[in-house]
């Protein structure tokens, strides 16, 4: 399953991760915090939205991810 980048607010249309949470091989359950995002009015955290591994970060640290763009991959 694929987590993507939630809408953080009606103007809001990128984040920028700005912390990880969770590693690579990390059992995660659903509503566990995945990682922190900042956007150019505030920052969140986003947790998971499923039960499993995580088994790919896709946007690293530092990366700036449009809504609805693929942040990391859970089995």
């Amino acid at each position: 399953m694929e987590i993507i980048m939630p809408s953080l607010g009606e103007t809001v249309d990128e984040g920028k991760v700005i912390k990880w949470h969770k590693n690579v091989g990390d059992e995660i359950k659903e509503g566990d915090i995945l990682c922190e995002v900042e956007t150019d009015k505030t920052a969140a955290e986003i947790p998971s939205t499923v039960n499993g591994t995580l088994t790919e970060i896709i946007a690293p640290e530092g990366d700036v991810i449009p809504v609805g763009g693929k942040i990391a991959t859970v089995e």
